[in-house]
């Protein structure tokens, strides 16, 4: 009976020697100390023992509890003095950071956009996507026969309603609910039957609106140029165009000097040194007509861009159909 205690005494100790780290003790001591333990089986099964074997075997079986105990403490206490093992968790390294999501693009742009208006003074008001015939088309003076009716350029829900082509029927509906003066900025999506590397049928466009009393196209000029400084650069040169547009006479299309070759000529704008961004002029006195103001006493104008186009030419970005592929990869280039 000596020599099995012994036995385990000599296995426990030669394991205990060559045990790596902590859970490794715990083990071993659980395995020799524990309720089905080596030892305390040996312990147990004593009274099976002859009388006068009992005495000495109960003695060894003890003091093997004792060695085993104290020696599986001073290797723990050993091992906590040497510190973490090689595979430990290192608790001073940085966690792991969850993917974050940010502002898309062209939210970002179009926040941009309608916070250098709010900052003139213009506010930020919206309407419905799905629009009668009346508010699209007819109140910005253009009647049935028009070409912007065309099947190919609007989706038609039936023949008085259209998904809207642009967001200037908002500007008629703020000028019936209101009078004189209005200095209105109108951001939303808009659709039209286009797809291409520079159109797709649903974009975003911001629209403004300033009427009151002696409003000059030197104002439209004056506001126009300081929202270019202000999402470009103050160096970005712009030039007014003569234009034709339905609901404001006179017209212009807004050119700014290309931001890729700084008007030398590039692939970007066509070798021209321009690039067209928005279109703009005087409200047609055929709206106030609309709306009940007095073409007499009012005057005003109006404008409207599109923001990917504003996007692409801010992010220098060749295809408008990146901004809705949902590429993880693109999209992440944006996070501020």
């Amino acid at each position: 009976m000596d020599l099995s205690i012994e036995k385990i005494r000599q296995d426990a100790l030669g394991e205990l020697e060559t045990a790596p780290d902590a859970p490794a003790v715990q083990e071993l001591s659980t395995r020799y100390l524990g309720r089905k333990g080596f030892v305390t089986r040996f312990l147990r099964n004593i009274s099976r023992l002859p009388q006068a074997d009992r005495a000495e075997a109960g003695k060894s079986g003890n003091q093997v509890k004792r060695q085993l105990e104290e020696a599986f403490e001073r290797k723990l206490a050993d091992l906590e003095a040497a510190g973490p093992s090689a595979d430990a968790i290192d608790v001073s390294l940085p966690g792991r950071q969850p993917p974050v999501g940010s502002v898309h693009p062209i939210t970002s742009i179009s926040e941009q956009i309608c916070g250098i208006f709010a900052r003139m003074g213009f506010e930020v008001v919206e309407g419905p996507e799905v629009e009668s015939d009346y508010y699209n088309f007819e109140a910005l003076n253009i009647p049935k026969d028009h070409p912007a009716r065309d099947m190919q350029d609007t989706f038609y829900i039936d023949d008085n309603v259209v998904l809207r082509t642009h967001t200037s029927p908002v500007q008629i509906r703020v000028m019936e609910q209101r009078k004189p003066p209005v200095r209105v900025v109108a951001p939303g999506k808009v659709y039209r039957c286009d797809s291409d590397l520079t159109h797709t049928p649903m974009f975003h466009q911001v629209e403004g609106l300033l009427v009151d009393r002696n409003i000059s196209f030197g104002d439209l000029k004056g506001v126009l140029t300081s929202f270019v400084h202000e999402m470009f650069d103050e160096q970005t040169t712009l030039r007014f165009r003569p234009s034709f547009f339905p609901f404001t006479e006179p017209s212009a299309e807004v050119d700014i000097l290309c931001v890729m070759c700084r008007g030398k000529g590039c692939r970007v704008c066509s070798h021209t040194g321009w690039l067209e961004i928005l279109g703009s002029g005087m409200v047609h006195p055929a709206l106030y007509e609309n709306v009940g103001y007095d073409a007499g006493v009012y005057t005003g104008f109006a404008f409207g861009m599109g923001v990917e186009r504003i996007a692409m030419l801010k992010y220098g970005i060749d295809d408008i159909r990146k901004f809705f592929e949902n590429d993880d990869r693109f999209l992440r280039q944006f996070q501020a």
